[in-house]
């Protein structure tokens, strides 16, 4: 995609993300790793995703300068911090999701993994989501836990495509930005069944989550 697609695409996914309410006010952020070495597109710094234009999208090199447009995200640091630790990330999303953010605040399956293997699509498209203990917004110690539990991941050999910020909301990531907003939905989704079932209802089998793997290929 040129960079004038990816900039028209992250404005139609931050407006459908506003529209369907997994977005609110000037929450959240979306950046794209640009080919070539060409450094990124983000969202500007408390920009509201529904009404994001083209042209104030942040052009920043790979160093994190910024080259054009309104001034990135305070956020900016963990966007490089993801594509920097998993080259298959191409794009990343954060939002305020509330189903996620209501989870963190009444409690989490387990640290490893905020949400148990409940539905076998969580499985299939989202995988494990750590839990990264609270960091006021834009601190760069965030960052630095976000990629640590990236590269373990994949040292366990079971890459992840989210994390979850406690009490801020979810980081997911993609190939695109269609890919990772429906990475995104999948684990608001996910949430939501979990809490409206109080929080009881069983994961899937060790036998089933097998078949998934086998079938599809999912990470877990």
């Amino acid at each position: 995609m040129s960079i004038d697609a990816l900039r028209t695409e992250i404005c139609r996914v931050g407006h459908s993300l506003f529209e369907r309410g997994y977005v609110h006010a000037s929450a959240g952020n979306i950046s794209v790793r640009l080919a070539e070495g060409r450094g990124f597109l983000i969202t500007p710094t408390d920009a509201c995703l529904g009404f994001l234009q083209p042209h104030t999208l942040a052009h920043v090199n790979a160093e994190g300068t910024q080259l054009s447009g309104e001034r990135a995200s305070k956020t900016l640091a963990l966007h490089q911090r993801i594509y920097a630790a998993e080259p298959e990330a191409h794009c990343v999303i954060h939002t305020h999701a509330t189903q996620l953010v209501a989870l963190t605040l009444a409690g989490v399956w387990r640290a490893d993994d905020i949400v148990p293997p409940i539905t076998p699509y969580f499985v299939m498209k989202v995988g494990h989501v750590p839990l990264i203990p609270y960091h006021r917004p834009g601190d760069r110690a965030a960052a630095d836990a976000v990629a640590a539990a990236i590269v373990a991941a994949r040292a366990r050999g079971v890459p992840i495509r989210a994390v979850m910020l406690e009490r801020l909301g979810p980081n997911v990531w993609h190939d695109s930005p269609a890919s990772a907003m429906a990475v995104l939905e999948e684990l608001e989704e996910t949430a939501r069944l979990w809490l409206m079932t109080g929080r009881s209802a069983s994961p899937l089998t060790e036998a089933q989550i097998d078949d998934l793997r086998r079938t599809f290929g999912a990470r877990w």
